[in-house]
């Protein structure tokens, strides 16, 4: 145990260092929220499939509970219950289109985390920045509870709970808590609690700040204490579900799933549920009454309760769908919160984008049309006049729009037409255009993964920490 309070203390101390410009300390923050002896208690664990590279290194680390998918290497770091993917890693020899550059790649992508303490953390490389093609980086990081690391290679800096950093290098960073960062490239930046920001440079620059006040209600989180809030609530609820996922090693699918979708070993699948050809349930998904039609997706760490999805709807990171009935070709994006109540049903119309980090909470029966644009906090339909914008008519800015709390500037027409390629590949990343023939994706390529555990030393010095392992082929 003592090696992994050092290991502990030098992950902060190294991240301390990172934002010492920003004069901000995470020790408070961090050295009690997942006490030490939770991390000696859970196997990690990684999947073989002939479809994705393996070459897994881990020296150093505590790895409680997490996953492993591709190529990674982790090094005195801690990462507890947290996924890593490298499933959309880039290979030695693709060609990289960035602007009018096409780069070769001189190997193998891999994504390397060092000196970082992860904490139920979604990492998915799919990763973006020019200059670093070959490895996606996390290095002196700390994050913490349901964070998202998309495609963001992240150095000196911590994300609060609920955090995601989208397709963003960022360096000597605070995000804060329920803050959405897509902007390409940042450093030294303070980002506050409850930010939505999107950016294109030159381009656009979409940007909305949640009221403080109503957000804490939501998601809270100070030093000296645990996130507390309506978020954790939801989470914690439905912990115990979770429990004979991990607990039971070999475990039948409940429900019948078609030859083209994939239902993943690690999810929370509830009575009442209907999987639809070319459908994909990722690791720790839970459904529960939940119809998903042809092409729709259910990804890490998000719930769909009492809910229906046409079809090709994607349930992004982390997003949380209750009593709500989706039309086709909607887009829910990460850590978004969409509750209806049984007598006060939510209904999305088709090809509609719920922005990341949308909360959507209502008492009384709420309809979004087809084709809107919708982002923020709604509780009514004041709020939903508010906070939304048919698609055609956001496509008509030019320079600068402000809408309640948001403000935008730049061309409406390139924020769609971006949102759209995004949403498409994404499908089409899925498998959800899959023929039978072609066009296979994770739903189909995902299917055969074999699943083997590590452990850490049980007792002494070392105990939590992992032996150093290399898996190879």
């Amino acid at each position: 145990m003592k090696e992994l309070e050092r290991l502990l203390d030098r992950v902060i101390q190294r991240v301390n260092i990172n934002l010492r410009e920003l004069e901000y300390d995470v020790n408070p923050l961090v050295h009690n929220l997942i006490p030490l002896n939770q991390m000696t208690k859970f196997y990690a664990f990684y999947g073989i499939t002939p479809n994705h590279p393996l070459n897994l290194q881990f020296r150093h680390s505590n790895l409680a509970g997490s996953y492993f998918l591709g190529r990674c290497r982790v090094t005195n770091s801690l990462l507890y219950k947290s996924d890593i993917r490298g499933d959309e890693l880039k290979q030695k020899d693709d060609l990289f289109q960035y602007q009018e550059f096409e780069i070769p790649m001189a190997e193998d992508e891999e994504i390397e985390i060092e000196d970082s303490f992860l904490i139920k953390t979604l990492v998915h490389n799919f990763s973006h920045d020019p200059e670093t093609l070959e490895k996606f980086f996390i290095k002196d990081t700390i994050s913490t509870q349901y964070a998202n690391i998309h495609g963001s290679p992240s150095n000196g800096s911590f994300l609060g709970p609920f955090a995601t950093v989208d397709l963003t290098t960022i360096r000597d960073c605070l995000i804060g808590t329920f803050s959405y960062i897509q902007a390409g490239e940042v450093s030294h930046l303070n980002i506050e609690p409850g930010t939505v920001w999107v950016r294109s440079p030159e381009t656009f620059n979409f940007l909305y700040r949640f009221p403080l006040q109503r957000l804490n209600n939501y998601i809270y989180f100070t030093a000296g204490s645990s996130p507390r809030g309506i978020f954790i609530d939801f989470v914690e609820d439905r912990k115990e579900a979770f429990q004979r996922v991990f607990d039971v090693l070999n475990l039948e699918p409940s429900v019948s799933v078609p030859s083209s979708a994939s239902l993943d070993r690690f999810a929370v699948i509830k009575p009442k549920t209907h999987i639809s050809e070319n459908v994909l349930v990722s690791q720790r998904a839970y459904l529960q009454n939940a119809w998903l039609g042809k092409g729709a997706n259910a990804q890490e760490q998000s719930y769909i309760i009492n809910s229906r999805l046409e079809g090709n709807d994607i349930t992004a990171h982390g997003a949380k769908i209750i009593e709500a009935r989706l039309g086709k070709d909607v887009f829910v994006g990460f850590n978004c919160f969409l509750r209806g109540r049984p007598e006060s049903q939510l209904t999305i119309g088709k090809d509609s984008i719920i922005m990341p980090h949308t909360i959507i909470d209502i008492h009384k029966p709420l309809k979004i049309p087809a084709g809107h644009l919708v982002w923020g906090l709604v509780t009514n339909e004041k709020d939903l006049d508010n906070n939304s914008m048919s698609l055609k008519a956001f496509a008509k800015i030019e320079t600068r729009f402000s809408k309640g709390d948001m403000i935008f500037e730049g061309s409406g027409s390139e924020f769609v037409t971006t949102f759209k390629e995004r949403i498409h590949h994404i499908l089409e990343a899925n498998g959800a255009f899959f023929n039978g023939i072609s066009n296979k994706g994770h739903a189909q390529q995902n299917q055969n993964i074999s699943f083997n555990t590590i452990q850490p030393y049980p007792k002494g010095e070392k105990e939590g920490l992992y032996p150093t392992i290399i898996i190879r082929p």
